[in-house]
């Protein structure tokens, strides 16, 4: 199943560099005059004039790539739903085997990186299937079209004129290369401007090729996670089992706390040891009664990679399975709200001061922060997990 562009949910400085105030508003208007406009500043930055025209000359809006970036509604599925739908029996069967067939790259990426093959595996199983589901969208019309709309120019603007390096060098042909609706290439999904900085050559063939090397795939997945502060040797998420007179307003992602004095409250690893040496946060993608992980500080990386909660967390504890780990005791949480309960929640809390962004149904970091509050004033269990009973009760 292909997923919804992960970058639109990343911070900016993960993948892009700011660019030249003269430019930065430029989007809108007349298309070509746009992309005359692109084509200057390429220049002006040292790329040719000759890589520019080839690049830009067929590009054209694409009004589906539109469309997609208007609708991305798989993020609002709880996290249960979620992962039980990405995490198959295909994924993880072909997860173990890739691990075993690309073993020596994977064991020369943790040895320069530091990230171990569940990590990398799981993130490839998500963005594309193992690289079955690369997306059919021209690249460079689907970077032209986000770029020219005015909602995020400081994110694609910088990303066409990447991919205009990208054919300069011969990494990209403007008119077959194909990807994601928003622009990203390759087996593990990477947009124009990180290829250039981390991509790597892991079949030696001089090449960096992450449309067809599994090789480069992976160890440039590699570079790109290091990057973003990968801790060697340190676990990411680990499954725990939560007493019930816990004080639930110190769970989520704000709070960390010394894994020790987790233990301390009652906190127990459901499989293996806790590491007490490290700070963490307790986190209920469904409240008190569903799912509880430990995020250790490798999983902020997690969110650097992707700001959705959901897939941030499904893919962490993928990771995990892929490394070993049992399948998690989904427990039984209390019903959740559906959409249009969810956007009512957000009305009034919105309404209440609270700063919970787009009103957009979706349960992300706002949102959760504001529930959690409102059921602590309340006198609610604050789980952060908006449910039925709270709506009512505002």
């Amino acid at each position: 199943m292909p997923l919804p562009c992960r970058h639109l949910l990343l911070p900016a400085l993960a993948l892009t560099l700011s660019i030249a105030p003269a430019f930065a508003q430029q989007c809108g208007g007349d298309f070509r005059q746009f992309l005359a406009g692109v084509k200057k500043e390429a220049v002006a930055k040292g790329l040719s004039a000759k890589a520019a025209d080839a690049t830009l000359s067929g590009a054209q809006i694409d009004r589906k790539v539109l469309a997609r970036d208007r609708s991305q509604g798989v993020f609002k599925m709880p996290f249960i739903n979620f992962s039980q739908r990405v995490i198959s029996g295909h994924r993880m069967q072909h997860g173990a085997k890739n691990m075993k067939k690309y073993s020596g790259i994977f064991a020369r990426t943790e040895k320069e990186y530091g990230v171990p093959a569940p990590v990398i595996s799981a993130f490839w199983a998500l963005e594309t299937d193992y690289g079955a589901v690369q997306g059919d969208f021209n690249t460079v019309n689907a970077l032209a079209t986000l770029a020219h709309d005015c909602r995020r120019p400081e994110l694609f603007r910088p990303q066409l004129i990447a991919a205009i390096e990208m054919v300069q060098h011969g990494d990209l042909d403007p008119r077959r290369t194909t990807g994601a609706w928003a622009g990203e290439i390759g087996m593990v999904q990477m947009l124009p401007e990180d290829i250039i900085k981390f991509g790597k050559d892991g079949n030696g063939d001089g090449h960096v090729t992450l449309k067809k090397s599994a090789e480069d795939a992976i160890l440039t997945a590699g570079a790109f996670i290091q990057n973003l502060g990968w801790r060697r040797g340190d676990p990411w998420l680990q499954e725990v089992k939560v007493p019930g007179n816990l004080d639930w307003s110190k769970t989520g992602l704000k709070t960390s706390m010394p894994v020790a004095d987790w233990a301390r409250l009652g906190i127990t690893a459901r499989s293996g040891k806790l590491r007490t040496d490290l700070p963490a946060s307790l986190i209920l993608p469904q409240g008190r009664k569903g799912p509880a992980f430990l995020a250790y500080p490798n999983f902020d990386i997690y969110l650097e990679w992707n700001q959705s909660f959901v897939y941030t967390t499904t893919a962490a504890y993928f990771a995990t399975r892929l490394g070993g780990a049992p399948v998690y005791n989904k427990g039984n949480p209390d019903k959740g709200l559906n959409d249009a309960q969810m956007k009512q929640l957000q009305t009034k809390l919105r309404a209440m001061g609270y700063d919970v962004g787009k009103i957009d149904g979706i349960l992300g970091a706002g949102t959760r922060g504001a529930v959690q509050d409102v059921q602590k004033k309340l006198g609610l269990p604050a789980d952060a997990w908006p449910t039925p009973t709270l709506l009512n009760k505002l």
